[in-house]
């Protein structure tokens, strides 16, 4: 391709909306505009990158022995109401009526329509097991969409979807699935870690998550050095042995504690610690309170809450709420003589003797609360939030965190779907049985961001040779010059039979295409300038390194031969 061609408006500047690298560097390089709010247009150089992640996703799905199938975007919502996920899906899932005012859902995922395809052509124990896949586009109505294709409203996204005659099986493709993403990842040039996750509206009680460890990462991922335990902030669980206090159980009483609301404040008001209190928070659950006590010291992890609670929508409670929950304003709320009100206690509550919480009064809170003597709990469950240095539930040793950017998840679906849309088949005695499913999914475009966030410089991307837009970029010091023109020309065509070469023919500063060069991260650079003039030699560089090497004309195709193939296979 000829530059001098292409649409490839890069920028000399940083854009001022973007906030991190890989949103940075794709609009400077011209690989991206914004149409609008999380709406992105992929320009010509950046949907060349995006169909070789889709290719290497396609070869190894394929691979795995999945089928690539294509569905609709839109969806009849009749599928969404079958699965009980219509209203369970919120706010992100677009709902539209056509003409005819027939409800449908602009797909966020499709589940759905994939098991109404298995249900209507699969009937048989011999059609199963069965994986079928789609790289298709998705929707999801972000609340804040930022970092660029990282979170946008559309995107692209392979997503696939296995049935099964019973659990074994169904471990065997999800096993073989995780392999898959693994060879997918390591040929995008992305260092990835699989992390224990939690399933969410999706379903299921198995689920794996696909990491790529980055600062800009909006997901913490807690690892143990020693035995390789690894889960996100979601789904981590650490090893605490509660004990219990056996002093005598003294009468409750209320304190005065005006202009004192924070852990912090009142631990120093009290002359104690932290993990002395019952804190108490009022959510709402699908629009209804509810209250959640934990340790002082220790805070709720909503998603573990949200789980326990089995709601699709969970958020803190307004203050007008928390007023009419408990007669008192924000910072003094207590299970404490709390009616018709379901209270969620964290496993930590159980073994406070003598604690102190809100008294459901301003400037009040009771000392001396214990818990089954002053208030019950409905649910006892794990609803903590792991922290750095908690102990790992595998081998008590301390856990670090980090931050990351999920580019796959697998899970394990269970019968949710296969259930609730009444998909059978017949077994060898002809009895009908509920195949089991599991489901995949890889962000197509996010991986290609992730990609850049882990290749690059301050001078541009850095590509890996598997996913670059092209292989190779020939730059022309001096258009002015026919010889150098002529031989640059014939080495871009000779080239291009075997590689996909790009050439720098613009009538620009040398300055200009090398910065063009670095920025657009082509892997192999071969100049044709003042020393092919002066000595017949062409100046070859790889993005990565920043030795330069001379080689002539004739030792060129060898030479680039032998950096292309130790490129690929470092991938």
């Amino acid at each position: 391709m000829r530059l001098s061609r292409m649409l490839l408006p890069t920028l000399r500047e940083n854009p001022k909306d973007a906030e991190i690298d890989s949103h940075v560097l794709m609009l400077r390089a011209g690989l991206l505009r914004k149409m609008g709010a999380g709406l992105y247009t992929f320009l010509p150089l950046g949907f060349k990158s995006l169909l070789k992640v889709t290719a290497i996703v396609r070869d190894e799905m394929n691979r795995a022995g999945a089928q690539e199938m294509l569905p609709p975007i839109l969806t009849p919502a009749d599928l969404w109401r079958e699965s009980g996920r219509f209203d369970v899906m919120g706010k992100e899932m677009m709902r539209l009526k056509d003409r005819h005012e027939a409800d449908l859902v602009l797909g966020p995922t499709h589940e759905e329509a994939f098991t109404a395809a298995v249900r209507e052509n699969v009937h048989s124990y011999r059609d199963l097991p069965l994986t079928l896949y789609q790289i298709n586009t998705k929707f999801r109505d972000e609340i804040r969409p930022r970092f660029g294709i990282m979170r946008c409203r559309e995107f692209i996204m392979m997503d696939a979807y296995s049935f099964h005659l019973d659990e074994t099986d169904l471990d065997q493709i999800y096993q073989e699935v995780g392999q898959a993403y693994r060879r997918i990842f390591k040929r995008c040039g992305l260092n990835v870690t699989p992390v224990l996750a939690d399933s969410g509206a999706m379903g299921g009680s198995v689920s794996e998550e696909f990491m790529v460890p980055s600062t800009v990462g909006e997901d913490t991922i807690f690892q143990c050095a020693s035995c390789g335990y690894v889960a996100n902030a979601e789904r981590a669980v650490s090893y605490e042995e509660y004990k219990r206090d056996f002093a005598p159980l003294r009468e409750k009483e209320e304190t005065a504690t005006p202009n004192v609301r924070t852990i912090d404040e009142l631990a120093a008001f009290f002359k104690t610690t932290p993990d002395r209190f019952i804190k108490s928070l009022v959510y709402k659950a699908e629009g209804k309170p509810v209250m959640a006590v934990i340790r002082g010291d220790l805070e709720i992890n909503e998603t573990k809450l949200k789980n326990v609670l089995k709601c699709a929508e969970l958020e803190l409670a307004d203050e007008d709420t928390i007023k009419t929950v408990t007669g008192a304003p924000v910072g003094f709320a207590s299970p404490v003589g709390l009616r018709n009100i379901t209270v969620i206690a964290d496993k930590s509550v159980e073994f406070i003797v003598n604690g102190i919480t809100g008294a459901n009064k301003k400037d009040t809170h009771i000392v001396n609360v214990n818990p089954e003597r002053d208030f019950t709990s409905q649910i006892i469950a794990d609803i903590r939030l792991t922290r750095d240095g908690d102990l790992c539930p595998e081998c008590r040793k301390p856990l670090k965190s980090y931050k990351g950017i999920e580019v796959g998840h697998v899970f394990k679906l269970g019968y949710k779907y296969t259930e609730s849309m009444h998909v059978s088949v017949l077994d060898k005695e002809g009895k009908e049985i509920r195949p089991i499913m599991g489901t995949y999914g890889i962000g197509v475009g996010r991986t290609l961001a992730s990609v850049i966030e882990q290749n690059h410089d301050e001078n541009g991307i850095i590509w890996p040779m598997s996913v670059a837009p092209y292989e190779i970029i020939v730059v022309i010091v001096n258009t002015q010059d026919e010889e150098a023109v002529k031989a640059a020309f014939g080495i871009y065509e000779d080239l291009s039979r075997k590689y996909e070469v790009l050439i720098d023919d613009r009538d620009e500063r040398p300055g200009v295409k090398f910065k063009d060069a670095d920025l657009i991260g082509i892997p192999i650079r071969i100049t044709v300038g003042k020393s092919f003039k002066e000595e017949g030699k062409l100046e070859l560089k790889e993005r990565k390194k920043a030795e330069k090497e001379f080689v002539s004309l004739s030792d060129l195709t060898v030479k680039i031969g032998e950096i292309y193939d130790r490129l690929m296979a470092n991938e």
